[in-house]
């Protein structure tokens, strides 16, 4: 079986997939001091606790955090006696090159998208991740990543708003029953909900005309099934793209004798 792992600045995602579903998706918050004795701890207690008897025979990883990667290839190599695949490393193989400029380093989470909603999707994508950044992953047609737009993520932008105003509370994301809010709680969850609503849709409809050809939005990542219910922005949401492009990705390196 193939442990999936991505590691975001936020959360880390690990995911057992057996060759044709994921058997179950594990969370944990990114921490690069974390040991691989304490990630075999955690990951076995909630593998047992779902039932799951997982023979891991590969690893692939895509990671944001270049310190966690470290303790993570300990962990595959300590416990699974596995070299993982690394996504973003020179002897990791991809289905398509991107196209951006020269020099430029692509966040391996983003390589992945672009792998999972070219397979899915067939390429012509705006893929909308939802994490500590609110990305914009742009496919082509053959499935390249060609480039996109980093906005703030909406927890981020809501620590900011309450870390520089100091009579501002924090609140939790939600969408309001009424954009004009009658008390401070429901303003700032008007203008997060809203105001992400405007951003997306307005982002996406100029990616849209500057490529100048139809194009599928896809919502991905913890916040996309939240801001979905506002103005029709996504044509699908898929939980799982990135883990699911980290699966194509893995087995096009098998295939082309990489592993």
């Amino acid at each position: 079986m193939l442990l999936c792992i991505d590691c975001g600045n936020t959360n880390t995602v690990f995911s057992i997939w057996d060759g044709t579903r994921f058997l179950c998706t594990l969370r944990t918050s990114t921490e690069h001091q974390r040991t691989a004795d304490q990630y075999f701890t955690w990951y076995t207690t909630l593998v047992r606790h779902h039932g799951i008897d997982a023979d891991i025979t590969d690893v692939i990883i895509s990671s944001t955090v270049p310190r966690v990667v470290f303790n993570l290839r300990v962990f595959t190599d300590r416990y699974f006696n596995t070299r993982p695949l690394v996504v973003g490393r020179p002897d990791c193989l991809l289905p398509v090159a991107p196209r951006v400029d020269p020099g430029t380093a692509v966040g391996p989470d983003r390589l992945a998208n672009a792998a999972g909603a070219f397979d899915r999707h067939g390429g012509d994508v705006v893929v909308v991740d939802f994490g500590t950044a609110t990305n914009f992953d742009v496919v082509a047609g053959d499935g390249a990543y060609v480039g996109g737009v980093i906005a703030p993520g909406v927890n981020l932008s809501l620590e900011a708003l309450h870390q520089g105003a100091a009579a501002l509370p924090h609140v939790d994301i939600t969408k309001p029953d009424r954009v004009i809010g009658t008390n401070t709680v429901a303003c700032i969850q008007s203008g997060i909900f809203w105001g992400y609503i405007g951003l997306i849709q307005g982002i996406s409809e100029r990616i849209r005309a500057e490529y100048g050809k139809p194009m599928k939005v896809v919502g991905t990542g913890g916040l996309a099934p939240l801001f979905a219910t506002g103005d029709g922005l996504f044509d699908t949401i898929e939980d799982d793209l990135t883990m699911h492009g980290l699966t194509v990705i893995h087995a096009y390196n098998k295939e082309n004798g990489a592993l």
